[in-house]
């Protein structure tokens, strides 16, 4: 009812005029009034044309008491102010009031960067001037919010909340803006698969789209509506093109948006690329392009390939499936998964000698290629792409039993794994050891006899032997492995290691689980004599 009394817009007032804007920050009554006020008097363009003047004549104090009155009245937090202060008449001069800073020595350069060094560039033209004009006003509002407001105190957080919602609102407007433009995304793809598009244009396209599909995936209500609009452009298929692209940052965007899409929205890529895996003879599929990438990768230390692997997990779990395919048609995808692409997977490990000289020296070959192995693991960018092979198949050994069991025995993997126990670097010797531990924590008889047939704890004694006088996480795990055969009293094990190392680890032991494994050894022998007896 009552609207606050505003002081003239005089310079000698601007003191008063900076008390009041502050003195009202903890009521929200006198806050809407003051507001409200100021919106019906046209106070803040008033305001705007003192800076002008203070500016001119360098009145510094006028400066700074002109950044504390505005930042006051964004901190105010009203949209009806908002509408005001963004708007081509006024937001220069509002960003130039708060240039004057008082804690800076020096003003800040906010209307050069805005007028000069940042332009607004227009991969595809908007043709609706309305719509063109939104997306200038929320720039210039998202720039005052991020750069020059950039971290409010944990008191001041909570007076921008309405800020936060205008932009949101506001992108919110643009994208259906955008989306229900029968022209725009069409035009947007068009030039996206166009081979004549010249490569800085395809990446300015891929960073609006990765941008628009950021901030659509996020809104809920609708992101069915946006998805459906996606599909009738191909944007699967589309997505599958740009992540085989020679250009780097082009296909590092594409992977960014799959992200997006597997996190909010996994059954469309799973339907999709069971589909495809169904319909399709060839390799060149989205399940091949991921999974190349990740054992091609030029800097896995950066965390490209974690992204990819997360990826690929979430494509080829059974149990995120089962939303969009039955039990029988995940079985048969996994069939697909195991006949087609899991070798493309596995190349870091596995080399396919030919049949003559696999047959005349297989001792000699397995050790030259392992030898080789290690020698190419020396290189710490092939050590991160084999521990993300080796954390996949991990992945693999838990959720596809069935499939994982015959091709790990069919292709004597876990030997080739172990090799890598003997690499320099520790997290792959680690790797390689959690890919044996998932194998044995699965409790397959037939594992187990794969396992002693091979002689395959000989790499793991190993290990425990090479670190007996250490303290590190090679060691700690090799005997977890030990202690999970102990405690879970798997007798087929407990055998073959006490049979075939005990002479081995009597240097160790003081290792308590050793010895533990022995009692139980013999123990179990001598209730075995007493059944037959």
């Amino acid at each position: 009812s009552n609207l606050i009394e505003l002081p003239s817009c005089e310079i000698h007032r601007l003191g008063e005029i900076a008390n009041l804007v502050t003195s009202v920050r903890l009521s929200r009554i006198r806050k809407e009034k003051l507001a409200l006020a100021m919106k019906n008097e046209g106070y803040i363009p008033k305001l705007l044309q003192l800076f002008q003047v203070c500016e001119s004549v360098k009145n510094t104090e006028g400066l700074h008491l002109l950044f504390d009155i505005v930042r006051g009245i964004l901190y105010l937090d009203k949209t009806i102010l908002f509408e005001v202060m963004f708007s081509d008449e006024c937001i220069l001069d509002v960003v130039g009031c708060l240039e004057y800073d008082p804690c800076l020595a020096q003003p800040g350069w906010h209307r050069e960067f805005l007028t000069k060094t940042t332009k607004l560039q227009e991969v595809i033209p908007v043709r609706d001037p309305e719509l063109r004009q939104k997306i200038r006003q929320i720039s210039r509002a998202q720039y005052i919010h991020t750069i020059i407001m950039p971290n409010p105190s944990d008191f001041e957080a909570g007076f921008l909340s309405t800020l936060n919602s205008f932009i949101s609102s506001s992108k919110e407007e643009i994208l259906q803006a955008l989306q229900n433009d029968e022209e725009f995304l069409p035009e947007v793809f068009a030039q996206l698969t166009n081979e004549a598009t010249a490569g800085e244009q395809q990446w300015e396209l891929m960073k609006f789209f990765k941008e628009f599909c950021a901030f659509s995936f996020t809104l809920p209500e609708k992101r069915d509506e946006f998805l459906q609009t996606l599909a009738k452009l191909g944007f699967l298929p589309t997505l599958e093109m740009l992540m085989g692209m020679d250009d780097l940052q082009v296909r590092s965007a594409a992977t960014d948006i799959l992200s997006y899409l597997v996190e909010f929205s996994p059954a469309t890529v799973q339907q999709f690329v069971m589909q495809e895996a169904q319909q399709s003879e060839n390799d060149t599929q989205l399940i091949t392009e991921v999974i190349e990438q990740i054992i091609c990768s030029p800097n896995p230390e950066f965390g490209g390939d974690n992204q990819l692997t997360e990826i690929l997990c979430a494509l080829i779990d059974p149990e995120k499936m089962l939303a969009v395919a039955s039990n029988l048609e995940i079985f048969e995808f996994l069939d697909i998964f195991y006949g087609r692409y899991i070798h493309v997977l596995t190349a870091p490990l596995l080399a396919d000698p030919s049949e003559e000289w696999y047959e005349i020296v297989l001792f000699f070959f397995f050790f030259v290629q392992l030898m080789a192995l290690l020698f190419l693991v020396d290189n710490y960018q092939t050590a991160e792409i084999l521990a993300s092979v080796l954390e996949l198949l991990s992945f693999c050994v838990e959720r596809h039993k069935y499939h994982m069991k015959i091709f790990i025995i069919k292709k004597d993997l876990l030997r080739r794994t172990l090799v890598l126990m003997k690499s320099k670097h520790k997290f792959l010797a680690l790797c390689a050891l959690r890919f044996m531990r998932r194998i044995i924590g699965l409790k397959d008889e037939l594992y187990y006899h794969y396992i002693t047939l091979g002689n395959l704890f000989e790499p793991v004694v190993n290990a425990v032997l090479d670190n007996r006088n250490k303290c590190n996480l090679l060691k700690s795990a090799s005997m977890e492995l030990f202690e999970f055969i102990q405690k879970e009293d798997i007798q087929f094990l407990i055998a073959h290691i006490v049979e075939n190392f005990s002479d081995a680890l009597e240097s160790v032991k003081y290792i308590h689980t050793f010895q533990v494994l022995k009692t139980k050894y013999e123990q179990e022998k001598y209730q075995q004599n007493e059944k037959l007896n």
